[in-house]
Parts: C-alpha cells; structure tokens; sequence
C-alpha cells in the first residue's frame, strides 16, 4: 500500500516538473491516498492542470480542490471585455447551439439560458475555462430536452458497454431527474473520464456528478 507521504512527495514533484502549472502557491495534503490542494494559481485553467497532475501520481485515488484563482495584474481583465470574449467563443463553440447569456462579475462568469443536450452545457463551460481573466464559472445553464430517469439510466449502461476503455462493470449510476451520479470504482483515471464523457451524451442528462475512485 502506498505510504501518503510517498504520495505527496510524488505529488509535489509532478506540479513542478509540468509547466502548464505555477506550483508555488499550491499546498499538498494527503490523508489515505485521497490528495488535497489548497492555495493559489494565477489563472483558471492551472486549477484543472494541477488536478490532472495529481491524477497521474501512482497511488492517488482521488482529488480535492481547495484552490482560488489570483490573478496577476498584467493579467486582469475587464468584465464587460471578458463577458464580450466569452460570447464571441461560445457562438464558436456551439456553432450557434441554444440561447445561452454571459454575466460576469470580478472575473467570475455565470452562464445561464437553455441548450438541447448535456453534453452542450459542459462544452460550453469548458469553453470559458481557457478564456484569460476568469477567475471562476458558474455553470447555470437548463437542459431543453427532457427524458424519463429510467431511460437515462439505460441509455448510460448502454454507452458504457460500447466504450472500449470500460465496461462500467464496477460503475454505480443514480439517477435523480435529469441528474446523473456515478459512483464506485474504476481502474485508471482514463476510465473514470470515459465513464463522466458517457453519461454526458445521454439525451436528457443535465448535471453529472463524479464520485468515481481508483480501485
């Protein structure tokens, strides 16, 4: 069994050896394989590099985020400059998809309207992710399309059993409305993405929570 000082150790290492992440103002905490990072990063996008790191660590089974944004001041934007960045990329992104509204507010961008599917909803936020100057995204765009639970919860199974990175034989799906929780354990953290990319594309699904660990 991994030691967790081991893992942090590893942890740390692996945040400063990629240089898609400033791993200064990152801490390291580790409590039975289950790493935490708290601290600071000076743009929205390294919150993700950072936990990606994480995630290729030997013996890390799960990860929390406990980081905020500082921005630089060189790297500060305007809000209604980031809000007009933000919908010229969202009409890329979407190719005119669904009737989504950008606010922003001290770099924090809050989506809200409608798009047909799930998968749009989480394209969209991700869209915004890279943008400079954000320094969070609230996600409150609806789902148009709606579907039964029970055929959501097929529909996943169904997906799982076409992947080729997983069977989903060790996958708990709940199903709460248009909700999707997974749950369980899968054995590498490409698997776990596999699984949150499927239940994603399911007509109907609007919101997917990932509580997968590492076997």
């Amino acid at each position: 069994m991994e030691n967790d000082l081991s893992i942090r150790r590893r942890v740390e290492d692996e945040l400063f050896a990629d240089p898609s992440v400033t791993a200064e103002g990152i801490g390291v905490a580790v409590k039975d394989g289950v790493v935490t990072l708290s601290g600071h990063v000076p743009a929205y996008t390294e919150r993700f590099a950072a936990t990606r790191c994480a995630q290729r660590v030997k013996g890390v089974k799960a990860v929390a985020l406990d980081l905020f944004v500082r921005l630089p001041s060189l790297k500060k934007r305007a809000d209604d400059e980031i809000a007009g960045r933000a919908v010229s990329i969202l009409a890329w992104t979407l190719h005119g998809v669904g009737d989504i509204q950008v606010s922003v507010e001290g770099g924090w961008v809050t989506l809200s309207g409608e798009v047909e599917w799930g998968y749009q909803k989480r394209d969209a936020e991700r869209a915004i992710r890279v943008l400079g100057g954000v320094t969070g995204v609230k996600n409150a765009i609806s789902i148009r399309h709606q579907v039964d639970p029970q055929s959501i919860r097929d529909a996943i199974q169904t997906a799982f059993q076409r992947g080729a990175a997983l069977e989903g034989s060790g996958i708990n799906v709940e199903i709460d409305g248009s909700t999707v929780t997974l749950s369980g354990k899968v054995k590498a953290w490409h698997e776990r993405r596999a699984a949150e990319d499927a239940a994603w594309t399911v007509p109907g699904v609007s919101e997917v929570h990932d509580y997968l660990v590492l076997a």
